[in-house]
């Protein structure tokens, strides 16, 4: 974006609890989360929210001469280890969707995240789905009390523990698993079918969603129904003010937001995530013309 238009822009990986915090605080632009904001927050705040990109969040591990996509789990039995129900990896509830894998006499180290993230608001809203018990005894958040594990801050802590830890297990966005060669798991989704995590599998996951039906897009994409879905898929959403108090860079982010939203799906893809449907960003760009405006009501998109 920079290199065709000479505006650049300072981004940084913080979590979704603190993009929401700063946005809040008027300390930037714009902020981004993996957890969209509910209808009465968005109206409190006077904040808008979209969603840019999606992608997968997956289950990884570190298990002696197991390869990616060797290992299958399945929610509930993913709920249970998480739950420090489940202690060691050759449990019976393992060894039973995994019958051709030698599966170690090992105990299971959980890594989770320390930080407020989306991506754990994201696997936390499928435990809850696929298991009652974790749903009354842990819930949904983007920080959790975790009933066991060591904690881990941002996506790259989390690798960075998992890969040094033998029979450690935990959860990343499927782009961190694989620029770090981490081992993730096939999962079993809401059909019964087993799916690897793939772009077509996170698009699978979105083909079916209402985007207008939540206020701000807030579309949850867990455990979606469909032979091809992913089971933990889900949006990143961008809060921007409707009425800036920085009108001029807002208006400049709004640029750079609809440029990725033209020449950014191959970009995307690359880094293993997954472009918003045409008819989406259509709905988004038309928001923007009509809701996001300065102190004197203009809007300040007017298309790219």
């Amino acid at each position: 974006y920079k290199k065709e238009t000479g505006i650049g822009l300072n981004y940084q990986s913080i979590g979704s609890g603190g993009g929401i915090k700063q946005i809040k605080a008027k300390t930037v632009t714009f902020g981004a989360s993996d957890a969209p904001l509910k209808g009465e927050d968005l109206k409190s705040t006077g904040l808008a929210q979209f969603p840019m990109v999606m992608g997968g969040i997956v289950p990884v591990v570190n298990l002696e001469g197991v390869k990616p996509g060797e290992l299958v789990l399945d929610g509930p039995t993913l709920a249970d280890i998480f739950a420090g129900k489940i202690t060691n990896w050759n449990d019976e509830a393992i060894k039973k969707l995994n019958p051709d894998v030698k599966l170690p006499d090992q105990a299971i180290a959980v890594v989770h995240r320390s930080d407020g993230s989306g991506t754990t608001f994201n696997f936390s809203y499928y435990l809850a789905d696929v298991s009652a018990d974790w749903k009354s005894k842990v819930g949904v958040n983007t920080a959790l009390e975790w009933p066991v594990g060591i904690g881990a801050k941002g996506n790259e802590g989390v690798a960075n523990n998992v890969s040094q830890t033998g029979g450690a297990i935990g959860y990343v966005e499927y782009a961190y698993a694989k620029q770090n060669k981490l081992t993730y798991t096939d999962l079993i989704n809401k059909d019964g079918k087993k799916v690897e995590p793939t772009a077509a599998a996170f698009s699978a996951a979105a083909a079916n969603a209402d985007w207008s039906s939540q206020p701000g897009y807030g579309v949850i994409l867990a455990n979606q129904a469909g032979a091809e879905s992913w089971p933990m898929t889900s949006a990143t959403w961008i809060l921007v003010y409707q009425k800036p108090d920085d009108a001029a860079a807002t208006a400049e982010a709004l640029k750079f937001f609809a440029w990725s939203y033209a020449k950014g799906d191959d970009l995307a893809a690359g880094l293993d995530y997954v472009p918003m449907p045409d008819a989406v960003v259509k709905s988004v760009e038309e928001m923007w013309s009509k809701d996001i405006v300065d102190s004197n009501g203009k809007p300040l998109y007017s298309g790219m």
